[in-house]
């Protein structure tokens, strides 16, 4: 066999018509010998998840090795070589220090950060977050230093909860201590940012332009016709499925947006739900940041699966009412039962993600799970008490980074700041403390 140099640029774009499209990793980016001195580049992403948990439905009963997954964490199992259940992290800056209320406000600015943010409807004060940090050093090798991405609308300006600004209910990522970035919601709005929106916002005029375009891929069909034509067998099958996977989005994008234009409802009021089109739009996001990842768009991504304090209610599974106002149960043992069916469902909705990764390639001879480290939970425990402490915490990740098929447990109130600095550790990005950080994670 002949080694050659490299013969495609690892940022190659195929470009058309104003179209640019990022390519996948191909094995004609890297030569053979090349790819084993240079692994797959590490990969970091956090998944926040509203509203605390049930601690009896999601704690394991044993610790360590062979654990049983609980009812909530049940849909991880299949992952469980790369599952790690982490009891006893705390986020403490959450709590009051006199602010009063305002848990849910403190719950969205604490989870990524660790500081306590300023009480006030105006100012901003909280701290740059876990995922920007990762960002500023792994951002430099990629098209977008970070994704930020929501499946719940931002809430309203001014005050929210406790009389905190309404920004630390609507994100977990900050830039620095007063600059929130914004989390995105559209499926429409995600894709065109990562493969190329229209000049105009003018619906009619973005109308136009989807059926004159058709597809993304239309534009760029030239160009991908002679780079197949010089790429191997296992190259090409490569491109293939990734083109496909675009056109699917697409596809399912386009179908939903005619969906909506064809819809007439009479004066009402905003339903608390959408039965079918939660998990829908869920796994349409998951599978846009999939792609991003594929290419290499970006190596760094945060998911929020609704805001702190979500209301949310999923009739999909038999649940009316709204999340949060479920999670002051007062013991009541059918509400319980209810927050708990969320718990689980919007598990089985990470698992969703957890699988996608593990079946898409890298490139490097593996799967995008091997790369990967996810955080998933988020910074209140019991909600029904509003504690900071005992968080729902589940680390999944490739062996190459964490050794999976664990329940750890630490003692009371031991910063998650650690996680993200053994994270980060993993990662080769510098951070010696951040937040409330006291030292890498041990065992992890």
């Amino acid at each position: 066999m002949i080694i050659t140099k490299k013969a495609l640029g690892r940022r190659t774009f195929l470009r058309g018509a104003g179209a640019a499209l990022a390519l996948p990793v191909l094995d004609a980016m890297t030569p053979a010998m090349a790819a084993a001195a240079n692994p797959a580049p590490a990969r970091l992403v956090f998944v926040f998840h509203p509203n605390g948990a049930i601690p009896s439905r999601w704690t394991p009963g044993t610790k360590g090795r062979n654990f049983e997954f609980t009812p909530s964490l049940k849909a991880l199992e299949p992952f469980r070589e790369n599952t790690t259940i982490l009891s006893g992290l705390a986020q403490v800056q959450g709590n009051p220090f006199g602010d009063g209320g305002g848990d849910h406000s403190r719950e969205g600015a604490t989870w990524l950060t660790g500081v306590h943010p300023l009480r006030s409807e105006t100012e901003l004060a909280v701290g740059i977050s876990a995922d920007q940090i990762a960002a500023n050093t792994l951002g430099k090798q990629t098209q977008f230093s970070s994704l930020e991405v929501s499946l719940e609308s931002p809430g309203l300006g001014g005050g929210c909860d406790g009389h905190y600004s309404c920004a630390l209910t609507n994100t977990v990522s900050w830039k620095n201590p007063s600059t929130p970035l914004p989390m995105e919601p559209s499926p429409r709005m995600l894709f065109e940012r990562l493969f190329g929106a229209s000049d105009s916002t003018n619906p009619a005029d973005r109308q136009a332009r989807l059926e004159e375009q058709r597809s993304l891929l239309d534009y760029v069909s030239g160009s991908i016709d002679r780079l197949q034509r010089n790429l191997g067998a296992r190259d090409r099958v490569k491109l293939s499925n990734y083109l496909d996977s675009i056109r699917d989005i697409e596809r399912r994008i386009e179908k939903a947006e005619a969906q909506n234009g064809q819809m007439s409802l009479p004066e009402m009021k905003r339903p608390a739900g959408t039965p079918s089109a939660f998990e829908d739009h869920a796994r349409l996001m998951i599978d846009l940041q999939t792609i991003a990842l594929q290419a290499d768009m970006t190596r760094v991504i945060t998911f929020m699966f609704g805001r702190a304090q979500s209301n949310r209610a999923y009739p999909n599974i038999g649940i009316s009412d709204g999340h949060h106002a479920l999670t002051h149960h007062q013991n009541n043992p059918e509400l319980i039962e209810k927050v708990a069916k969320i718990d689980q469902y919007l598990v089985g909705l990470f698992a969703y993600y957890v699988q996608k990764l593990k079946t898409t390639s890298d490139g490097h001879g593996g799967n995008l799970l091997d790369d990967t480290m996810i955080c998933y939970g988020g910074s209140l425990g019991d909600s029904n008490i509003h504690q900071h402490h005992d968080l729902p915490i589940a680390l999944v990740a490739g062996n190459r980074f964490f050794e999976g098929n664990r329940h750890l447990v630490y003692p009371k109130d031991t910063p998650l700041n650690n996680l993200f600095l053994s994270m980060f550790a993993k990662a080769n990005v510098p951070c010696e403390k951040f937040g409330d950080s006291t030292g890498l994670l041990p065992n992890v």
